[in-house]
Order: C-alpha cells, then structure tokens, then sequence
C-alpha cells in the first residue's frame, strides 16, 4: 500500500471531521469556536485560558475567547451522534461509563453547585468538593491505553442522580447506533451504578451492560417449578447466592481460566439468571473475576453484573472472557480525565456561568477526538528526556501535532478587524450579581 497515499486519507478524514463540526455542531461563534478548538490541541499544558490567544491556531484577538465561550452556540445532540458514528462499525465494541468533577469552591454567583466526589492526593485530606458533576460516556478502542474517546458529556444537575444521567447517555447511544447489524456495543460502569435501579430501566436496548456490583450482595435463583401447582402466589425466590457465602453458590454455568500479559492469572466463574430480592423483574448473569492467582496473596475478587441486549450478532461470539474484558477497558477513562484537566485544561478556566462550562467542555472533548484521528500519521519527536514510543499516548501526540497541524487548514473564515468598543457608560450603576447556596441532596429512598 502506498504510504503516501495512506496519510493523505487521513489527513482528508480529519479535515472532513473539522468541517463537519464547523457548519453542523457549532452555531453562532462558529469560526471563533474552531480556532479554540485548534488553540486546545497546540497549546499544550494549559495554565491560564486567556493564554489560548497566543497559540497560532487562535487568530483572533484575546477578548474573541470569551465572546466565543460566552456568545458560542453548540448542538449537543449532534456532537453526541456524530461522535457516536466515529466508532468503528462492526466486532464488539466497549465504553466506559464514569464521573467526575469540575470543583467551584468559591464561585458563589453560579448556582446549583453541589458537594461531589472529588479524590485528591493528601494523605488527611477530605474527598469531597463543592462544584460541578459531570458523566462521561467514553468509547475505549485499547484496554491498557491512555486512549477514552467521549461519545456524551453531561452535567449532572442536582434534580438527577449520576446513574439518572447515565440511563439517558446510554439510551442516547444506543438509538445513533441502532441501524448497525453487525455491531455490539458493550457499556462497562463502576460499583455505584451496579443496581437494578440503573439496570432496568436499560432492558432492551441495543447495548450490553457490564456493571460491578458491591461483595457483600446477596441475591436468588429462579425458583424451580412444582411438579403439581399449588394455592395461592407463586415462588419469586428461589435459593439464595449470598457472595461472602461460598456454600450457597453451587456450580457455576461457566468457567474459564487464562492467562492475560497484564493482570497473570485470571479465572472467572459465571452464574447466570440470578435477581435481588426486591427486583425480581432485572435477571442478570453474575461473574466472579480472581486475578494473579499467582500471587501469595492474590488480589480480592470482583463481582460483575451482565444485562445482554435482546439480539447479539450472529457473527459474534459474547462469553465470559469478552465481558470481563468489557469491565478492564474501564480503566483507560481514569488517565483520560487526567490529560484533560492537565493538558488541555479542561477545568482551569473560572468561567461565570455553568452553561459556559458545558461548551468548553465539549471543545475540550473534541480535541481530544482531533488528536485521536492525528495519530497514525504524527511522528514522535521526544523531548531529549523522554525515550521514543511507538505507540503514541495523546501527550505525545499533542507533543508533535504542531509540526503537520498546518497541513489540515482551517473552516474557520479570517476575523475582520472590529471598532473599539465604547465600554462602560459613565455612572452606569453595576448591580450586584446574585449569590447562591450549595445544594445538597439528599439520599434516594429506597
């Protein structure tokens, strides 16, 4: 194949990938919105965000930035479905289904702020934030990769739940997907969302769920049917799976050993049709997945929900490897987060309205996107304290993207050169901006 040939159609795809947000995502503030979009990716580790004016994909003036952040129009529905048609087509394809925060402790004028979880590195220190939540669903293409592309990124007001948001994020996905026969998409979340209150209202969708559920779970069979029926209601239960019981588990349905380059060896144990006790109507598979197994002291086990879709493709094969495969490409969303709050700033600026924050963090979200499809055709030119790679992380493609960003031009049109504005009136009164109060949920009943 004609190397040449192969980089120029990468070019054009990423080229038709810019126009296309350009005319259709973006609407008022379009022009200005590429150019930061271009300033994101070429600015590298971003400490101030008026700094993005001075990147030379941003050719206008630094005022331009906020008029764009504030001014700017973006349709979120076609971002999400347009993203959604970037994942490749076919085989077996995984997400990641994750939160985090954008923390505004001081930002007193923007409401609904709430206390979120937010880790941080001190050793006393608490890990809880007054600021922003935000739900990420990311399509992972490698499991132990750097790589988490978002499809979807919603803030979570404070009348939802995360796991609420993330219903209608994968509902969302799985309608832009629905008209591919020979895929099957595969959503992977962590522990809080490994419910049947998240569980159910999913049945039937196009897409398989891999969720983790908490060890001390305690769940039942489907009852066996008397051989003569008897008076009065029907068994919902049957026995009980009690996880930090042994004896009450019996024979699994499948059992698979392996040995994986990464994790040593693994052994997964599936049941399958098992139910809560309150939720007889969400059957799930359970898999218990033990890692190095070599070890003296092996790592705990964890426990996996499986809710199928209705069909699978018949060209596909779905064990117990490929959805405990699904559950490690989760990993790759925890780095993401991190490059996008590190290098392209996902929340250094302080804007003063929340819905300002949303649009910078789509634009953030496509950067991302834009380095992804520059990777097979950006060369590694190290700094002279790093060693070369092969497979590039996206800070080394962000590294490198300057040298070729030339090649992919711009949609956006030149600025024209502006008046000067005339600025505050003179004994104009300034009003005071409103001040608000955290909001604190409160638990969801049972």
């Amino acid at each position: 194949m004609n190397k040449k040939k192969t980089t120029q159609e990468y070019i054009n795809k990423i080229i038709e990938f810019r126009q296309e947000i350009h005319a259709n995502g973006f609407g008022k503030q379009r022009d200005a919105l590429s150019e930061v979009l271009d300033a994101i990716c070429l600015t590298g580790a971003l400490s101030s965000f008026p700094l993005l004016s001075l990147s030379k994909g941003f050719q206008r003036q630094w005022h331009s930035l906020y008029k764009a952040m504030e001014r700017g129009t973006l349709d979120d529905e076609w971002l999400s479905h347009h993203l959604a048609q970037q994942v490749p087509q076919e085989g077996i394809q995984y997400y990641s289904l994750d939160g985090t925060a954008w923390p505004r402790p001081r930002a007193r004028t923007m409401d609904d702020r709430q206390y979120v979880y937010h880790p941080t590195p001190a050793i006393n220190g608490g890990s809880v934030c007054v600021g922003y939540p935000y739900s990420l669903l990311d399509w992972v293409p490698e499991a132990h990769r750097s790589w988490s592309l978002s499809v979807s990124i919603k803030r979570i007001p404070s009348q939802m739940t995360a796991g609420e948001m993330g219903i209608a994020q994968i509902k969302e996905l799985s309608k832009s997907r629905a008209d591919l026969q020979n895929v099957l998409d595969i959503v992977a979340a962590d522990g809080k969302y490994g419910n049947a209150k998240f569980l159910r209202p999913l049945q039937g969708q196009n897409c398989g769920i891999a969720a983790r559920l908490r060890r001390d779970r305690v769940l039942y069979r489907v009852p066996e049917q008397p051989k003569k029926r008897k008076r009065g209601r029907p068994r919902v239960h049957g026995k009980r799976f009690a996880f930090k019981e042994p004896e009450t588990w019996e024979v699994p349905d499948e059992v698979i050993t392996l040995e994986h380059s990464k994790l040593g060896q693994v052994k997964l144990e599936r049941w399958n049709n098992l139910h809560g006790k309150s939720d007889a109507d969400v059957p799930m598979d359970v898999i218990r997945a033990s890692i190095h197994l070599e070890r003296d002291k092996p790592p705990r086990p964890i426990w996996l929900a499986w809710q199928a879709p209705p069909t699978i493709p018949s060209n596909l094969v779905v064990n117990t490897q490929t959805i405990w495969q699904a559950y490690v490409h989760r990993w790759p969303v925890e780095p993401g987060i991190r490059f996008r709050k590190q290098r392209l700033g996902w929340t250094t600026p302080q804007f003063q309205h929340k819905e300002t924050g949303d649009r910078w963090s789509w634009l953030v979200v496509l950067a991302f996107w834009l380095l992804f499809l520059s990777r097979p055709i950006v060369e590694d030119h190290p700094l002279p304290w790093q060693k070369p790679q092969r497979k590039l992380t996206p800070q080394r493609v962000q590294q490198s993207l300057p040298l070729i960003f030339a090649q992919f031009g711009s949609p956006a049109r030149k600025p024209k050169v502006r008046g000067k504005p005339p600025g505050w009136t003179k004994g104009r009164r300034r009003t005071p901006k409103q001040r608000f109060k955290v909001v604190k949920k409160q638990p969801a009943s049972a």
